[in-house]
């Protein structure tokens, strides 16, 4: 540690992301989706000309927050865009959760939520996840400051229908709801359409998983006027121009094919759904995933072990190492050619 570093930052534990290899690998460890975006993505880039680099982006992103608007069947107003879910999250936690009462959370979901709480100075509350490993929505109504959770969940994969999530907002109307939905394209049920009858509901979203953009680092919100107003005073004080011209128009375009947006994305369930049955006649336990990943473990060996006996041979996953979830390893879903080699790994490991 530096002597030069604030006291604050000495008593930070950030968060680690998911390893990005070098060398060449089976990448099943990130989420990331195993397809590539929409072919408009590519030429919107061949198209974008190396000239307008030399002028600032429009800050307030409006053809791609109209696009999202247009998307999402909201007004302008109620959209909001940042670099990555992850800052547009952490501008949420500025806005919002530095109240006097504690921000309630589960006590396994994203785990860059605690994170931003200790770089702001947030106090928070957990609730443990249900017996099904689903996040308890009747447990974040007590005191608090605003609820925040993934939905559907991760990484447990479980999501809250639509119905559920507006009983909570029928028992939360003092504070903030913010419900982050990275992978409700994978099967969950989105809750934006409520954000017109309840004003304190958040919904953030990405690019990242079902629009293959992961690289790009595009992120939104969507939600009462009021709400993205609060947002957008907080990313003008931080940083105007948080989305870039090119990320701009290569968002509009991934927004603008839905058909191919829809293809990759049943293709993803079904690879899912077949890796989920095969790794069960293995022995696994496999959590349901509404997501673009699968949660699973196996009673007779050891997590840590099978990780490593993964990447000895070329393919990497996720293993948290956390007494909640040293038991479990998360595998992204990719191609079924990198499926099939999972699974004939898993066959050999297991063996």
């Amino acid at each position: 540690m530096s002597k030069f570093w604030s006291p604050e930052v000495r008593e930070l534990t950030p968060y680690v992301p998911g390893e990005q290899p070098r060398e060449r690998l089976i990448k099943l460890n990130t989420n990331e989706n195993p397809y590539p975006p929409a072919p408009g993505v590519e030429q919107a880039l061949r198209d974008y000309p190396a000239d307008h680099l030399r002028l600032y982006p429009d800050p307030d992103a409006t053809v791609l927050r109209q696009a999202l608007a247009t998307e999402h069947d909201v007004e302008l107003e109620q959209v909001f865009v940042g670099n990555g879910s992850d800052e547009v999250l952490a501008l949420a936690f500025q806005t919002f959760f530095r109240q006097q009462r504690p921000l309630l959370m589960p006590a396994i979901t994203y785990s860059f939520y605690p994170v931003y709480c200790r770089l702001y100075g947030i106090t928070y509350r957990t609730v443990a996840l249900g017996d099904q490993w689903q996040v308890p929505l009747e447990s974040l109504t007590g005191e608090n400051g605003g609820v925040i959770f993934a939905n559907p969940n991760a990484p447990t994969g479980h999501g809250h229908g639509r119905d559920a999530i507006a009983g909570l907002l029928d028992r939360v109307s003092d504070s903030v709801v913010l419900v982050d939905e990275a992978y409700v394209d994978f099967g969950g049920e989105s809750v934006v359409p409520l954000v017109r009858h309840y004003p304190n509901l958040l919904v953030t979203g990405t690019f990242s998983k079902s629009r293959s953009l992961a690289g790009l680092r595009l992120g939104y919100a969507i939600g009462s006027r009021e709400l993205i107003e609060g947002l957008e005073r907080v990313k003008n004080s931080f940083n105007s121009y948080p989305i870039d011209s090119i990320a701009i128009a290569t968002g509009v375009a991934a927004l603008a094919d839905r058909s191919h947006f829809e293809a990759c994305r049943e293709k993803v369930i079904t690879t899912r759904e077949r890796t989920r049955q095969h790794l069960a006649t293995l022995g696994f336990e496999v959590l349901p995933s509404q997501t673009n990943f699968l949660l699973v473990r196996h009673e007779d060996y050891d997590a840590g072990q099978l990780f490593v006996g993964l990447r000895e041979r070329g393919i990497l996953v996720r293993h948290f190492n956390t007494e909640a979830l040293r038991d479990f390893m998360r595998i992204s879903i990719g191609t079924d050619d990198e499926m099939d080699s999972l699974l004939e790994a898993f066959e050999a490991l297991c063996r």
